[in-house]
């Protein structure tokens, strides 16, 4: 008898163009965001103009919150969507989960976190594993952020599991152009001038090309509306934004 030795590979996959074992991929991007959290809100309105504000805008514009309900915004880091979702609706409660604490930290030390401080929970987690009970909130919403999970099916799966029926699952990311010329011209701006911005002002080049690699790595709008549905969500719509630099998906859990 011959022993047999386990030749099952590792699950591999991206961080930014590097492949990496599924098992290193957390720890990578709990890297990259604790090393730029002090400068994230100044990178985000370097790298964008200010249009990432816009967007995150027209993402409560199509929420449209309501006073009673309750959010649950992942990778919520320095709390940008849940402060606008409580201006919008003063009588509803949110919790902002990341699984960076020093980004968390930072969101806690802006002005607007005291003034709702009795309405707003931060909570250290794993937008995979959630800990959080089934159908516990109203709205889900993930910012800039579900382009990091090591696995988004799964994600998505603890999305639909922890909101409500009737619940609303809403994601803002960095998408693809449908124009081709306008694609080449958006990246030559991210690749050689996103990077740079990084090392000058937040002192880390690689931790910003990693971040412009992810987003290029990133499902297209029809591709991601099928990993919602896949996920049970029903209704699932998207709109472009910026010509399709970033987009808003939009799904329910009926």
């Amino acid at each position: 008898m011959t022993d047999k030795t386990d030749t099952t590979e590792a699950e591999t996959t991206h961080f930014g163009f590097q492949t990496v074992d599924e098992k290193e991929k957390a720890g990578l991007v709990h890297g990259v965001f604790t090393n730029v959290a002090s400068r994230y809100d100044i990178m985000n309105d370097v790298m964008s103009g200010g249009v990432h504000r816009l967007w995150k805008d027209a993402m409560m514009d199509w929420l449209a919150p309501r006073d009673g309900q309750r959010l649950l915004d992942v990778a919520g880091g320095t709390g940008d969507v849940a402060f606008r979702f409580l201006r919008r609706a003063p009588g509803a409660t949110a919790t902002v989960l990341d699984m960076t604490e020093p980004m968390l930290i930072e969101g806690q030390k802006r002005a607007e976190a005291t003034q709702v401080a009795d309405k707003l929970d931060w909570v250290v987690g794993d937008a995979m594993a959630l800990p959080f009970d089934d159908s516990s909130f109203d709205v889900y919403t993930i910012s800039f952020g579900i382009r990091n999970v090591t696995r988004i099916p799964d994600a998505l799966s603890e999305a639909y599991r922890v909101l409500r029926p009737g619940g609303r699952l809403m994601v803002l990311e960095f998408s693809q152009l449908p124009n081709d010329g306008l694609q080449k011209l958006y990246d030559l701006y991210s690749f050689n001038v996103i990077p740079r911005m990084g090392q000058v002002i937040a002192g880390d080049r690689d931790s910003y090309q990693y971040l412009v690699e992810s987003i290029r790595k990133f499902p297209d709008q029809e591709t991601f509306a099928s990993m919602i549905r896949a996920a049970g969500f029903e209704r699932v719509a998207y709109r472009n934004l910026s010509f399709g630099i970033a987009a808003l998906h939009s799904g329910w859990k009926i």
